[in-house]
């Protein structure tokens, strides 16, 4: 076979039988640490209070994302189970072997921009504990963070950078660890919560599940299109591992391993979580009579010495877990895809590490103006068509066949040459649907009529990955067809 440079290297290449020791087990804590973050806290608990809807149509709408979603990654990840191939090399079926370079640099991306948001999120939970056990808090320094900030700040990111350099055995070890003590520290803060509450927490949780007013986006919307934006913004929220699921499932022993794993891992933790997001968040109403977003936050209310360190310490673990999850094992690979040669999965580490250090340290004083869902949101549209086009491309257009060596061969005979390594018509695709789904949630940016058409929609842009996948799906196979 002709394995070229600048297609192959060994973390690129198919994962061999003997190292495909993943089970269910792995992939169910693969999404309990995605679930767990404290970004995901903030984001569930808050689709309770802006959405005006009644708890149950909530919740209705957070399982119905979780079983979609699981139909989703079920079909991302069934040609890397078969092939042991991770993300960007699959991208090469439809994109091409050199076109699979910009989707797969786009996720990475998305990847680092997450990852420096996280490092800063976990960053947090470190500050806790270094306040609650010396009582220092510290002078705003830098970009308006402290020194107590700044030097947790680097502790997780040097943490980060230790871990990934171990492997992904080391990592597999820290999210079957993670995921479960999460759950445990979760419950024990929900428990203490609610005797601190006494009868005040089921009136606040009763509150919140009659639905109020609507905010944040949901402005305007009917309760059917407030269900459908809630439903849409959790799908755009576990959008990026969707399309880069067979960076895990290429570990997986065998498909019916993953379908077991993504069942329990998605639909289980989603309503587990969302229900002890909701009984914390009523309990902290009841409470400190105000809405607390940030669980580290909550718990410097508490004021607790034993329940900050447990607390600190277990969303330390999750923020970490959903970061090697979604935002660092996916650009290393990426970044391997586009130099194989010069870029091995470590070093791609590296640089993701550097790059988010930044975009982390910029959090506060300049990201955080965007606003949660927009952000979210726009990240999501510009994927979005990606999974659209090599899904149908892999299931429709190719109907499951798949070369595996000409994926690293380069020459102008091979499968996946096209035209010069890039396949232009499913580029094309990809320009034409991102815009509109970007457009979605920006509406101003469209023409022809349709800004007018997606501001009236609303949802502040909910609908943008769900839109931008379908239309990247059906125009590729229009114009593949073709």
């Amino acid at each position: 076979m002709s394995r070229s440079s600048k297609l192959y290297n060994s973390d690129l290449a198919p994962t061999p039988a003997n190292k495909k020791n993943w089970g269910w087990f792995e992939i169910f804590n693969v999404w309990a640490n995605d679930v767990q973050s404290l970004f995901g806290y903030t984001l569930a608990a808050s689709l309770f209070l802006a959405s005006g809807l009644n708890g149950w149509a909530v919740f209705a709408a957070l399982i119905l994302a979780g079983f979609f979603i699981m139909w989703l990654v079920n079909l991302s990840g069934k040609p890397s189970v078969k092939h042991g191939i991770p993300y960007p090399v699959f991208a090469r079926v439809s994109m091409g072997v050199f076109g699979a370079n910009f989707p797969a640099m786009a996720r990475g991306l998305v990847a680092m921009f997450w990852y420096g948001a996280q490092t800063y999120a976990a960053s947090t939970a470190v500050a806790l504990l270094i306040t609650g056990i010396t009582g220092i808090e510290g002078e705003v320094m830098l970009l308006g963070m402290t020194g107590v900030m700044w030097i947790s700040f680097i502790f997780v990111s040097l943490f980060q950078v230790y871990l990934f350099w171990q492997g992904v055995d080391l990592v597999k070890r820290f999210l079957n660890f993670a995921g479960p003590a999460v759950y445990a520290v979760m419950i024990l803060l929900m428990i203490v919560i609610w005797a601190k509450a006494g009868g005040g927490l089921f009136s606040e949780v009763g509150n919140i599940f009659s639905g109020g007013e609507r905010s944040g986006g949901f402005e305007g919307l009917g309760s059917f299109g407030a269900f459908l934006a809630v439903f849409s913004i959790m799908v755009g929220y576990f959008a990026a591992v969707v399309i880069n699921f067979g960076d895990f499932a290429r570990f997986v022993k065998n498909e019916d391993e993953m379908k077991k794993g993504n069942l329990w891992g998605l639909v289980g933790n989603v309503v587990l979580f969302s229900f002890i997001t909701l009984m914390i968040t009523g309990g902290t109403i009841a409470i400190f009579g105000e809405y607390v977003a940030s669980p580290t936050d909550m718990v410097a209310k508490v004021d607790n010495l034993g329940l900050t360190i447990i607390a600190a310490f277990a969303f330390f673990a999750a923020t970490v877990g959903i970061n090697m999850v979604a935002n660092f094992i996916p650009p290393a690979y990426d970044l391997a895809n586009l130099i194989p040669s010069k870029i091995n999965f470590k070093i791609g580490g590296l640089i993701t590490a550097g790059f988010g250090f930044i975009i982390g340290g910029m959090w506060v004083a300049v990201i955080t103006q965007m606003g949660l869902f927009p952000f979210v949101n726009t990240l999501g549209a510009i994927l979005a068509p990606v999974f659209g086009i090599m899904i149908v491309d892999y299931y429709i257009i190719k109907k499951e066949k798949l070369d595996v060596d000409d994926l690293f061969d380069d020459s102008a005979k091979a499968k996946y040459h096209y035209n010069g390594g890039f396949n232009r018509k499913a580029i094309l695709a990809w320009i034409l649907s991102g815009y509109i789904a970007v457009g979605t949630v920006w509406p101003n940016i469209l023409i022809f009529g349709l800004s007018d058409f997606f501001a009236n929609l609303g949802g502040g842009g909910g609908y943008a990955w769900i839109i931008g996948a379908s239309l990247g799906a059906v125009v590729h196979l229009a114009i593949s067809k073709r």
